[in-house]
């Protein structure tokens, strides 16, 4: 993507648990209470907690069905890092650059995400092996 100007920070880090109460468990003494409750995100079949870190946050992320896309990660892969999540200008332009560039997309415009935030996810061939999340920065 050769628009890096548009991106403004690592937004967060997305780690796929098989339950996010337990993980909760392991994460808070070392980064506090999540920055509010876990939230459903029907479109993505996912519940998600995030907590904070400096400028970044993780984000938890337990499937709610076992074919959504983070149970299968979860049977393929086990519990881990699932995505590196970008905060970006506009979600649309930085998957159109991709795109342009000739890389591989899971989505081709921006979705409801959890917080209300505006997402797109760029395939994870298209950077390495690694799945890329572009959050629109709120106004």
């Amino acid at each position: 993507m050769n628009g890096a100007h548009e991106i403004g920070r690592i937004d967060h880090v997305g780690i796929a648990v098989r339950q996010i109460d337990e993980a909760l468990g392991r994460w808070t003494p070392w980064l506090g209470t999540p920055i509010r409750p876990p939230e459903l995100v029907p479109s993505q079949r996912v519940r998600v907690a995030f907590l904070q870190v400096g400028e970044s946050r993780i984000e938890l992320l337990e499937p709610t069905q076992p074919d959504s896309p983070v149970g299968r990660f979860l049977d393929q892969r086990g519990e881990g890092m699932h995505h590196l999540a970008f905060s970006v200008a506009s979600v649309d332009r930085a998957l159109a650059e991709v795109a342009r560039s000739g890389g591989r997309l899971v989505d081709t415009v921006g979705r409801m995400g959890a917080g209300g935030h505006r997402v797109g996810f760029a395939h994870p061939s298209a950077f390495g092996g690694v799945l890329v999340e572009f959050v629109e920065a709120s106004a």
